[in-house]
């Protein structure tokens, strides 16, 4: 993006926080987000769908003292700006008074340069369709694969700018590339699917169209006349792409609304030993290329990274301004922002630090154990940290892998699991959440 294009959209902003004030808010920001997709979805040797898109995108924020509200467009025409900011501010002086709202104090954001989150790419259909193609013939050409789900090429760019009353004015922009394909194996009801998916910020950094291809289809053959076994007690390990789910579980536990509003299970855990010694979970805004760095968050404030969990000890809650001072606490700069939505606590860069073993190592003395590769459902329980989701995978014998098995279901508390987990050392970044292989003993694993 060019520096006039910069100027452009942050002078935008500050003329429609000008109309803000000049309508009678006492204090107000303003957010734009816009963007340019392209994806091309090709199946069975066609492109079956090819879709260009451009969005843009502009939110107002107005206070009139404890009182807010927001209004949003996706017209950003400047003549407009003055009854936008009318209509925000009628809003916000009938809305109840919140004691916990506000802006911060503007700081300084870092330089989005550092973070090498564009790498100015722009990939057309051409290339879009080659890589897919590439990708999906990759999946077609294993051995039992007899099917595809198609393959897609996708790459997008997009601009993040925020300008406050106090002051604050950032921007930032972002391009990604991403490659997927899914492959069935098998005939009639004993078919089979898996995929595989590559995201990057640089097209450089994108995983090997073939290679993702091949990987779909290998899994899929792999998947081939799946068991259902007894119900038993036994070490579950996760694969890398699933185990990224227990992180997911960590955040909703630790996001600040949640522990406000006392709907948490790990409410009263803050500062005590929730994982095993070694385990750290870390939250890295300033990553570069990362799929999620960012310089500042959605409401000003800087970014910097953050160990959540230190040798199995949960540190922080994640934070924006307004859960931060229902807590008496201070904001970890953790707020997420849309257009027409307020502030939210969110993560960026978050992953379970690597242990030092390998994957096969992790599972080496599992006499009995399983390997789950998908998960189903999202029987989760915040408030009490219950767990149950569907499963398919592998059924460990004697550390290794053996055969498929599928319909199963696997549960437990998240307490009790996240206080027996250990880590391999088989970290890869590449979802934005990210983890290694990881391994809970004493799930219940339900089948036959």
């Amino acid at each position: 993006m060019s520096e006039a294009f910069e100027s452009v959209g942050l002078d935008l902003l500050q003329a429609l926080l000008a109309e803000a004030t000049r309508a009678g808010a006492s204090a107000a920001d303003a957010v734009m987000i816009t963007g340019t997709s392209l994806s091309v979805q090709r199946r069975l040797g066609r492109i079956e769908h090819m879709e260009r898109s451009e969005a843009r995108d502009l939110g107002l924020r107005v206070f009139i003292g404890a009182r807010s509200a927001i209004v949003s467009a996706t017209s950003i025409d400047p003549a407009g700006f003055s009854a936008l900011a009318a209509r925000a501010v009628d809003m916000a002086r009938v809305v109840p008074e919140d004691p916990f709202g506000g802006l911060v104090e503007a700081v300084t954001p870092i330089d989005p340069g550092s973070l090498d989150l564009d790498d100015g790419e722009q990939p057309d259909e051409a290339s879009l369709a080659a890589r897919a193609a590439a990708a999906e013939d990759s999946a077609m050409s294993v051995p039992g694969v007899t099917n595809s789900e198609g393959a897609s090429a996708d790459f997008s760019r997009s601009e993040f700018c925020l300008a406050t009353s106090r002051g604050f004015s950032g921007r930032y922009t972002r391009s990604r590339h991403s490659i997927s394909a899914t492959a069935l194996a098998g005939t009639g009801v004993a078919m089979q699917r898996d995929y595989d998916h590559s995201s990057a910020t640089h097209l450089v950094d994108l995983d090997d169209a073939e290679g993702i291809g091949r990987s779909a289809g290998e899994r899929a053959v792999a998947r081939l006349n799946p068991s259902r076994p007894r119900t038993a007690r036994v070490d579950v390990v996760y694969h890398p792409r699933v185990a990224s789910s227990l992180l997911g579980h960590l955040v909703s536990a630790i996001n600040g609304a949640s522990i406000a509003r006392g709907t948490s299970f790990l409410r009263e855990q803050l500062g005590q030993a929730v994982f095993p010694r070694g385990v750290f979970v870390h939250d890295d805004p300033m990553r570069l290329r990362g799929l999620r760095s960012r310089p500042f968050d959605g409401e000003g404030n800087p970014s910097s990274p953050r160990a959540i969990v230190e040798d199995g000890m949960l540190t922080s809650w994640l934070l924006d301004n307004r859960s931060a001072r229902q807590l008496g606490l201070v904001s970890t700069g953790h707020a997420t922002r849309g257009a027409s939505s307020p502030p939210a606590p969110g993560a960026t860069n978050l992953y379970f630090a690597p242990g030092v073993v390998t994957a096969a190592g992790l599972m080496a003395d599992i006499k009995i154990g399983l390997y789950v590769t998908e998960l189903i459902g999202m029987g989760i329980n915040t408030l009490t940290g219950d767990y149950s989701r569907g499963a398919a995978g592998f059924m460990i014998r004697s550390g290794a892998l053996a055969e498929p098995v599928a319909e199963v279901t696997i549960a437990g508390t998240l307490s009790e699991m996240f206080r027996s987990l250990s880590a391999a050392d088989d970290l890869r970044f590449h979802r934005g959440i990210d983890s290694p292989t990881i391994r809970v003993n004493g799930m219940t694993m339900a089948g036959a």
